[in-house]
C-alpha cells in the first residue's frame, strides 16, 4: 500500500432520538460501544468506534438524540451534536422508518443536511418492521426531501440487514487521508467510560419514569490487576427520594443493578471483575454547568 493512496474520515451519525443510532453504530463497528434501550436520550456523550482496514480507517462516532434542551445537561449533548455537524467527511442520518418526516423537528435537520457539503446518506432504519411498499415510498420521500443526498439506504441496525452496503458505500467515499488513530486503535474513550456506561445502562434498564435520566455515574477508582479489575462507582441523584429508589428495600435493586452490571464488565473487559457502588445525592445537578464539566460534559 503507498501512504498516498491511504484513505481515512470521521462518519458521524446523527438522528432524533431512538432511531436506532446507536445499535447501527455498534453493528458497524462489530463491538458494543454505545449502550443500547428503549428509552430515548440514552446516550449523552460523543463515542467513535474505529475500524480499520489495510489502507482504510473509519472513524464512526454514536451522537445524542437531537432535541430541544430542557436542561444544561441537554444543551452540552446537543453541543455534541453540533461538533458532529462541523467535523464530519461524511454524515449518516439515521431515520426510522416509523418515524413522522413532516414533524417540525426532522425539518430543522433537513435544513442542516441541505448545508452540507461533504457526502450524507439517509439510512431508513427498521424496515424489518415494515412493508415493502412502505420502504419504497419512504425512501422516494427522503430523496426528494434532502435535495443533496447521495443515497437512501434501507437498513435493519438490529438484525444487521444490508450495513455491509453501507460501510461499502463509506469506503468508496472516504478522502485519502492518512491514519488519525494508531491501527490498533478501537475507540477513543476510556475503560472508566465504558464501565461507567455500562452501570448507566444497567439503570436505564431497571428503572422507570424520571430516575435513570436524573442519574449520573462516575468511575472513582478504577485497578486493573492481573487477575481482576476492581472498581468503585458513585451513582448520583438528583434528590434524596431518588437514593431510595435507586437503593431499594434492603439494598436489593442496587445489588442487582451491580450484578448486572459486573457480568457485562466481565465480558467487555474479558476479565473478572470485582465492583462496588455507592449513592449520592448532587442536587438538581443536570442544570449546574459546573457539575456536567466535572462529570465530563463540555458546555
Amino acid at each position: 500500500m503507498q501512504e498516498n493512496s491511504h484513505k481515512a474520515g470521521f462518519i458521524n451519525i446523527i438522528g432524533k432520538p431512538n432511531v436506532g443510532k446507536s445499535t447501527l453504530m455498534n453493528a458497524l463497528v462489530g463491538e458494543k460501544l454505545s449502550i443500547i434501550t428503549s428509552k430515548a436520550q440514552t446516550t449523552r456523550h460523543r463515542i467513535m468506534g474505529i475500524i480499520n482496514g489495510p489502507d482504510f480507517q473509519i472513524i464512526y462516532s454514536d451522537t445524542p438524540g437531537i432535541i430541544t434542551p430542557k436542561y444544561e445537561l441537554h444543551r452540552s449533548m446537543m453541543t455534541f451534536v453540533k461538533e458532529s455537524l462541523q467535523d464530519a467527511d461524511i454524515l449518516l442520518f439515521v431515520t426510522d422508518i416509523m418515524e413522522n418526516p413532516d414533524e417540525k423537528e426532522t425539518e430543522d435537520i433537513i435544513k442542516k443536511l441541505e448545508g452540507m457539503t461533504i457526502p450524507v446518506f439517509v439510512l431508513l432504519n427498521k424496515i424489518d418492521l415494515a412493508t415493502q411498499d412502505l420502504v419504497e415510498e419512504r425512501i422516494a420521500y427522503w430523496k426528494s426531501k434532502v435535495s443533496n443526498v447521495k443515497d437512501v439506504v434501507p437498513v435493519s441496525a438490529i438484525t444487521s440487514f444490508n450495513t455491509q452496503s453501507v460501510v461499502d458505500y463509506i469506503v468508496t467515499n472516504l478522502p485519502v487521508h492518512p491514519p488519525y488513530f494508531d491501527k490498533d486503535q478501537m475507540t477513543d474513550k476510556t475503560e472508566r467510560f465504558f464501565a461507567a456506561e455500562i452501570i448507566r445502562e444497567k439503570i436505564f434498564l431497571n428503572y422507570s419514569a424520571e430516575i435513570p435520566y436524573s442519574t449520573e455515574v462516575v468511575i472513582t477508582d478504577f485497578k486493573d490487576e492481573k487477575a481482576i479489575i476492581k472498581i468503585r462507582a458513585q451513582i448520583y441523584v438528583e434528590r434524596d427520594s431518588q437514593k431510595g429508589i435507586i437503593i431499594g428495600k434492603g439494598g436489593d435493586a442496587l445489588k442487582k443493578v451491580g450484578t448486572e452490571a459486573r457480568k457485562e464488565m466481565e465480558s467487555f473487559f474479558g476479565k473478572k471483575v470485582f465492583l462496588e457502588t455507592h449513592v449520592k445525592v448532587e442536587a438538581d445537578w443536570r442544570a449546574k454547568e459546573n457539575i456536567l464539566k466535572r462529570f465530563g460534559y463540555n458546555n
